[in-house]
């Protein structure tokens, strides 16, 4: 049996936060008020989004066909070795910070800080893409009400469609704006009157997938069905490349850890549980859209509200695209939730200047690195076209899976008397599923993903080395002993 780890573990940049200190703490400024079903409902509000409502149609239509059924199934396969992982991890550390956490306590600080570095870049990124999109929705219904904004706010530099406006017509995404800013208030409400407003979103976003597969299953065409890989099996797997940035979240959920009830018995529960009810439903939706039209004739932008409209249902595909619009704001919630708290957690260990870990007085959450995030998101969504701000996303959320993935197994044959609430099964063949799959859909990505990367990389190891090396709590522990008296 190993011993028991000490203060700042390893050293240099490899030095390590010690796990049974980070087990044994009771936490910091943040207030434990999340039960089970408020972070299921915050995991699923992560995952269901744009992959039901517009993705699936997509790739049903271009890539995989009614296969797109055997793409989700691969998708959420590969991403619930990823999600073991995490659980496992989420009953042992119950701290904020997620894979930022779980990788310094395991493999060194400065693999900690480059995760972390990456995931506030990824996760903000997210909320930009799901607000502008939004934004394209919300356009197209004042459209429908023959409403008509000014072209100034209308959208990013750059987005003008060709043969619409003029070039330069567009100067901001007001709407994306505003929706990014609105997210960061709610967030900074306070834990439990934010998670009520996400968790009842979620219930309207669930019911809405519901009513989506009871009354399309009586319009399936079993016809449909006949050419189930029209692309081949390979057009399921590419298929699955794709939809696999719709099966994950509740690594986003996993940050608040530290304001669960019971981080160590609940935590583990929510990740599994949330994955599976988004995949059912993602199977079921799947089903039904490609019984109901041929996959030819899927919509790829708006998939259902075309579907139903198709059967002479009009009315449900308009409630479809209203609940849609409502129910992809939980993305917007469940990810800035998730990137402010792996910013609080940095900050928090010193890589970070302290300003950013103080929590609100009163509300007991990070508001300063919210309103920060909040402001960066709607920066982006504001002066970015999606498709450029959709590259800044995707790398991050992969390198952070393969590092969970790598540290459940070192951890695991490393100290194996450390007390589980949760075990990643079939050890280690799952966490490597995990690992080999994640590097397989890094090869998918465009040039121009790295060389951003490796941009914002380098930016984040200059701050580093002239300042979080120096300021981190694990090299001067007086300041280690400070902040714990202060909690």
């Amino acid at each position: 049996m190993s011993a028991p780890e000490s203060f700042g573990t390893g050293s240099g940049i490899f030095r390590r936060k010690p796990i049974d200190q980070i087990a044994s703490s009771e936490g910091g400024g943040l207030n434990r008020t999340l039960g089970l079903w408020q972070l299921t409902a915050i995991g699923v509000g992560g995952i269901i989004g744009a992959g039901i409502f517009s993705l699936a149609g997509a790739v049903a239509n271009k890539t995989a066909g009614p296969a797109v059924l055997i793409s989700f199934l691969i998708a959420g396969v590969a991403s619930a070795a990823a999600a073991f992982s995490y659980a496992e991890f989420a009953g042992l550390i119950p701290k904020a910070g997620s894979a930022y956490t779980y990788g310094y306590a395991v493999l060194g600080e400065v693999v900690g800080w480059f995760i972390g570095w990456d995931l506030l870049l990824e996760y903000t990124a997210i909320v930009s893409v799901v607000a502008i999109g939004i934004s394209g929705y919300f356009n197209d219904l004042l459209g429908f009400l023959h409403v008509k904004l000014p072209l100034w706010m209308s959208g990013a530099p750059g987005s003008e469609k060709v043969g619409e406006v003029a070039p330069g017509s567009y100067k901001v995404n007001l709407f994306a704006v505003l929706l990014c800013l609105l997210i960061a208030y709610i967030l900074n409400q306070g834990m439990k009157s934010a998670a009520r407003f996400e968790t009842l979103l979620v219930y309207l976003k669930v019911g809405l997938v519901v009513l989506v597969v009871v009354v399309g299953a009586f319009h399936i065409n079993s016809g449909n069905y006949a050419d189930f890989f029209p692309f081949g099996l390979s057009g399921a797997f590419t298929g699955a490349a794709t939809v696999f940035f719709a099966v994950f979240g509740y690594d986003a959920m996993s940050t608040a850890a530290e304001e669960s009830v019971d981080s160590q018995k609940h935590m583990p529960k929510a990740i599994i549980y949330s994955l599976a009810i988004s995949m059912v439903l993602y199977v079921l939706a799947c089903l039904v859209l490609t019984g109901m039209v041929n996959y030819k004739d899927i919509s790829a932008e708006a998939a259902f509200s075309a579907a139903f409209k198709s059967i002479g249902m009009p009315w449900l595909g308009a409630v479809i695209a209203v609940g849609a619009i409502l129910g992809i704001l939980t993305v917007l919630f469940t990810f800035l939730m998730g990137a402010s708290r792996v910013g609080y957690a940095m900050s928090k260990d010193g890589l970070l200047p302290k300003w950013f870990g103080k929590a609100h007085p009163v509300r007991k959450v990070p508001s300063r690195m919210t309103w920060v995030l909040g402001g960066a998101s709607a920066v982006i969504a504001g002066f970015l076209p999606i498709g450029e701000a959709a590259e800044l996303t995707n790398i991050g959320i992969l390198l952070a899976f393969i590092v969970v993935c790598v540290a459940v197994i070192v951890l695991r044959y490393k100290r194996p008397e450390l007390k589980r609430t949760f075990k990643t099964p079939g050890m280690p063949v799952v966490p490597i599923i995990g690992v080999v799959f994640s590097i397989w859909l890094i090869t998918f990505l465009q040039p121009e993903t790295w060389l951003r990367f490796a941009i914002w990389f380098a930016i984040g190891m200059v701050i580093y080395f002239a300042y979080g090396r120096r300021r981190s709590v694990l090299n001067n522990p007086p300041a280690a002993e400070e902040a714990k008296a202060a909690e």
